[in-house]
């Protein structure tokens, strides 16, 4: 067993990030994130997706590696930070150099950065998941994913800047790794994992998933809009999250809702 350890560990290094978030849902946290930036950016991104699906597809195999490398441990690495923080410099160097529709494909496929880190899957421990569990994990995530509500994570972190963004992503893996017990407890009992047909918005790994969605969407937009400012884009018409402040039903109406509906005429 010792022996085939090195052995997982270039295979791990060969098809880094292989469990991530499907193409489809970080395409889903794309369209929300748009939803928190200025109307003329969130128009021009749109008009964009297909190429920024693709571009999201193509990213870079030494930056992938190196994520695949500190998810598990925790922490990313200052050199990995850099890398990250390359890739923005990249899109705000294009967006001056007037290469504009390119580094709109190139800004929005950084949905990826944000989609790896807050994704608990992914920041799992060197002792790995059982088998399985991943993939009633994903299945719970991909049936649900029309039912999750978008909360905003901390709406100040819209108006961050591009220096504060590593600082960002770390805490996004923290968030992340605070998830696993969780997971680990709600999809594996008994030794056996619990299939996502048993789960459902009542569920602790409902929660996850939902709030690690809700996370992604947020820090997209505010890596988004971080490159955007520092190229000097329009920050006009911005979006903004609706306050929403929970009250008490009134009487009567959990009942009314629960009652059984009356039986049909004959």
């Amino acid at each position: 067993m010792r022996r085939l350890l090195p052995a997982l560990g270039t295979l791990l290094l060969l098809a880094p990030l292989a469990g991530a978030w499907p193409a489809e849902v970080k395409t889903a946290i794309g369209r929300d994130a748009r939803r928190l930036v200025p109307r003329s950016l969130s128009r021009l991104l749109a008009e964009r997706e297909p190429q920024i699906r693709d571009e999201t597809a193509r990213f870079p195999p030494e930056l992938a590696r190196a994520l695949a490398l500190d998810l598990p441990s925790g922490r990313l690495r200052p050199e990995t930070l850099t890398g990250l923080d390359g890739e923005v410099a990249g899109v705000v160097r294009l967006f001056r150099e007037k290469r504009v529709s390119e580094g709109l494909v190139r800004l929005g496929a950084l949905v990826g950065i944000a989609a790896d880190l807050s994704d608990p899957v992914l920041a799992v421990g060197p002792e790995g998941w059982p088998a399985g569990l991943s993939r009633e994990y994903y299945a719970l995530f991909s049936a649900n994913l029309g039912r999750m509500p978008v909360v905003v994570d901390q709406d100040q972190r819209l108006d961050i800047s591009r220096a504060q963004l590593p600082a960002l992503w770390q805490s996004l893996l923290d968030r992340s790794r605070e998830a696993v017990p969780t997971l680990r407890s709600e999809l594996l009992r008994d030794g056996r994992v619990v299939s996502s047909r048993a789960l459902d918005y009542r569920s602790p790994a409902w929660a996850v998933a939902s709030l690690a969605y809700s996370r992604a969407v947020t820090a997209t937009a505010a890596t988004w809009l971080a490159a955007w400012r520092e190229a000097r884009g329009d920050t006009t018409n911005m979006g903004r999250p609706r306050l929403v402040v929970p009250r008490e039903p009134p009487p009567g109406a959990l009942a009314q809702q629960r009652r059984p509906p009356a039986p049909e005429a004959p």
